[in-house]
């Protein structure tokens, strides 16, 4: 029965994903999304018009054959298809220019230009070729436009290709357009969420309206619960929407709702065709998914390769993105490890902790002001990017002479921002006052600068010269720059041994260039021996240090204030992308039961799906809870022998004490091995009890139980009558063993009677002539007679 329902399943299926197909690859040629714009929120216009064209009006680009059949009349339009046909018949021997005297065939009237209301001229001449039609030659905002005489570039008359209605929906669309940008301004600048969500709520009527990119945003508002009331079924139908228009983003996210199953029946089929062709549109997070997918060969075969093709163009994008100052650092937080170890540090800073260090630093505290600028530098431990309090911070530090607020003041300066302006000039004044000070930070600005020529002229030797003092000092940006001065033979013989060394020391730090670098040449065999393997998981490296690693802290401020739901979509999103951190997260939240957008039969199975992803990445505490769930049968069938395999594995490669505590427990059973083995058993316990101090005493009573277990077990094996007839005194206490237990017995019985006769002693006696009868004595002294039953 299960069989055939399969079967009836498959064939329904089928037809969708080839019609999906089939509409993704008429959409593909309207897929135009860059590289750049899918980091950018924020987008500006292209430059209006290019080559020859001026253009004072901005628009949408309009199909010419809609623009034709709404303004011209059916003898014109018949007269303009004649005349279309004639051109498409002599394109083989191009027509010469009408006589001065003939008359041009005109177009409907059109707007803009330099000759507003004139008609169109077809055909016309531009740049030394005929159009027949309106065209979108020579400008770059996409839109159709004619010309008004027959040569172009001799009259310069032209005209936009669009009606009254066109132009009308043009305007909205650039008041639209500003509005998005608006709220999207005030958005990326503000950090209240009271504000935010009220410009949630605008960008929402903005959707409203039809703008596509304020769409993309609402929809994943949605879906994350971002600033929205988080709606799955609504964000899916304007995923959907968007995607029949070529939406990258719009795809991705499609294929993130199939590939979890949120909001739709879940299908790996559907989910990689949206994310092929997301990452087709250039949407980053789409090829992220797609490299680990091959990589770990997730729902399609494992091909290193391929995964190396995706991971490489997340890559070059994320390290030409990061800046002098090293980019946004990345905070992972476990939610396991919170619950299991209250008391530990997750690496956030407590707000109280935050607001100690401001009192320090506004006390004058100079290490306090260059912890606090360095914090807001980098952002990071719940404290958001802000370079005007970073700059605030280091110029008081570098005003009482700290040098290493002079270097990131130098930093600063060179790099620029919204609220450093980049001056080459003041960054080399700083420097040079941080290296004379034998500051490493002062030290490799000064290398940068004399390596790019930043307010000196280019110097190779002193730059290999600076760099070689802060890298002497353990500065990660020395040991980078001398590895990339090996590498590419600057100022120095090419070296790639020296440039591997130096990157190496650079990576250690965590330096995003340094993973970058080593992962070329892994990838291309350059100084070292070529291995796909090490290329993808340096690139995997680079590419989770990108701007959407946010989402990081934006999921964990939400499970922090208790919406689950919120937490989970946001994890699993991150999950996609290949995060182990996310993909632990995750399972830890469907063990606890603690969402609700899933049902309780579905919690186990997906949390048992994401510990195998988490544990395939290494990570001990998956393993070993993948163990625990084939132990009790949690979202699969009881199986201890694949309980016994992964807690082995969890003993063998990350020496847990919990699996080898578990493998002795399991031995001391005979659960999922040959036969029982008490000797193995307690092997395990001791190895558990050497390799972590906890586990000692939950070692010492698993022993205390175990010799319990293996005295009983040997007595019964043990035959008592048999063994006792067995045993021969005479051998083995020697001929004369009954005078010995004899002297034993007359010397413990010597010993009770000596003390009972010093007890009579102790009772007191009578005074002569106070002696009564028997039976005159009171009653209770007839009850003392025997001391020992007082005492």
């Amino acid at each position: 029965m299960n069989t055939m329902t399969t079967r009836r399943r498959k064939k329904t299926t089928a037809p969708g994903i080839g019609r999906l197909v089939i509409a993704a690859l008429l959409l593909l040629p309207h897929v135009t999304a860059d590289l750049q714009e899918e980091n950018n929120d924020v987008s500006e216009f292209q430059s209006p018009a290019a080559g020859q064209i001026p253009s004072d009006v901005e628009g949408q680009p309009v199909a010419p054959d809609e623009m034709l059949l709404e303004d011209t009349e059916p003898q014109r339009e018949q007269e303009f298809n004649r005349k279309e046909s004639d051109g498409a018949k002599t394109e083989e021997h191009p027509i010469q220019p009408p006589p001065s005297d003939e008359k041009p065939t005109d177009a409907p009237v059109r707007i803009g230009g330099t000759a507003s209301g004139e008609p169109c001229v077809f055909p016309f001449l531009f740049l030394g070729k005929e159009y027949l039609g309106c065209t979108t030659e020579g400008r770059g905002d996409g839109r159709l436009w004619c010309a008004t005489t027959y040569d172009y570039d001799q009259d310069k008359k032209w005209v936009f290709c669009e009606t009254e209605e066109q132009a009308q929906q043009r305007r909205i669309e650039e008041e639209t357009e500003e509005q998005y940008q608006a709220v999207v301004r005030m958005i990326n600048t503000t950090t209240r969420k009271s504000q935010k969500k009220d410009l949630y709520k605008k960008l929402l009527n903005v959707a409203g309206k039809g703008h596509g990119k304020a769409m993309e945003k609402v929809a994943y508002a949605m879906l994350f619960g971002d600033y929205l009331a988080q709606n799955i079924t609504q964000a899916k139908e304007l995923f959907e929407k968007l995607a029949l228009t070529g939406s990258p983003k719009a795809q991705t996210a499609l294929g993130f709702l199939y590939a979890s199953g949120l909001g739709v029946n879940s299908s790996q089929a559907k989910a990689l065709v949206y994310y092929t062709f997301g990452a087709l549109g250039g949407n980053l997070m789409a090829h992220m998914i797609l490299g680990y997918r091959y990589w770990g060969g997730v729902g399609v075969p494992q091909s290193c390769e391929s995964a190396l093709t995706h991971y490489r163009a997340v890559a070059n994008h994320v390290a030409s993105d990061v800046s002098l100052t090293g980019g946004n650092a990345v905070q992972r937080i476990r939610l396991l490890d919170e619950v299991e170890n209250p008391g530990s540090t997750s690496g956030m800073l407590e707000e109280d902790l935050i607001q100690y260090y401001q009192f320090l630093a506004e006390k004058g505290d100079v290490q306090a002001q260059v912890g606090l600028g360095q914090l807001h530098l980098h952002g990071g431990r719940g404290v958001e990017q802000n370079h005007q309090r970073a700059y605030e911070y280091f110029n008081k530090a570098a005003n009482a002479g700290n040098t290493h607020a002079m270097a990131f003041l130098g930093k600063m300066y060179s790099e620029g921002s919204e609220f450093v302006p980049q001056n080459n000039d003041t960054a080399l004044q700083y420097f040079k006052k941080a290296s004379d000070l034998g500051n490493p930070v002062g030290q490799s600005g000064l290398g940068m600068a004399y390596l790019y020529g930043r307010g000196v002229p280019v110097n190779y030797e002193l730059a290999l010269k600076y760099f070689q003092k802060a890298a002497e000092q353990g500065w990660v940006d020395g040991q980078l720059q001398l590895g990339t001065m090996y590498y590419n033979g600057i100022g120095v013989k090419r070296d790639y041994k020296q440039a591997l060394k130096f990157f190496n020391l650079a990576s250690q730090a965590g330096h995003i260039h340094a993973f970058y670098n080593l992962a070329q040449m892994h990838a291309t065999g350059t100084g070292v021996m070529r291995s796909c393997h090490t290329a993808v998981e340096l690139f995997k490296n680079v590419c989770e240090r990108g701007r959407w690693s946010e989402r990081l802290m934006s999921a964990y401020s939400s499970y922090k204030d208790g919406d689950l739901d919120s937490v989970l979509v946001q994890y699993l999103m991150l999950a996609e992308q290949g995060y182990e951190v996310a993909q632990s997260n995750v399972a830890f939240i469907l063990d606890q039961h603690g969402a609700k957008i899933f049902t309780e039969n579905e919690t186990y199975p997906r949390a048992l799906l994401h510990w195998t992803r988490a544990a395939a990445q290494g990570y001990m505490v998956a393993r070993i809870k993948l163990g625990d769930y084939h132990f009790y049968g949690y979202g699969t069938d009881v199986d201890y022998e694949t309980a016994v395999i992964h807690y082995r594995l969890a003993s063998e490669q990350q020496h847990s004490a919990q699996a080898m505590f578990n493998l002795g427990y399991m031995h001391e059973k005979g659960l999922g091995i040959k036969q029982q083995d008490i000797h193995l058993a307690k092997r395990f316990y001791d190895m558990a009890a050497e390799a972590s101090p906890e586990a000692q005493v939950p070692v010492f009573l698993a022993l205390c139980k175990l010799g319990i277990v293996y005295t009983l077990q040997y007595l019964q094996e043990l035959n008592v009558k048999e063994l006792l007839s067995q045993v021969d005194l005479d051998q083995l206490l020697g001929p004369e063993w009954d005078l010995y237990l004899m002297t034993v017995i007359a010397l413990l019985l010597g010993t009770v009677i000596a003390y009972r006769q010093r007890q009579h002693q102790a009772v007191p006696q009578a005074p002569p002539g106070l002696h009564r009868p028997a039976g005159d004595q009171p009653e209770q002294e007839q009850e003392q007679d025997d001391p020992a039953e007082d005492l």
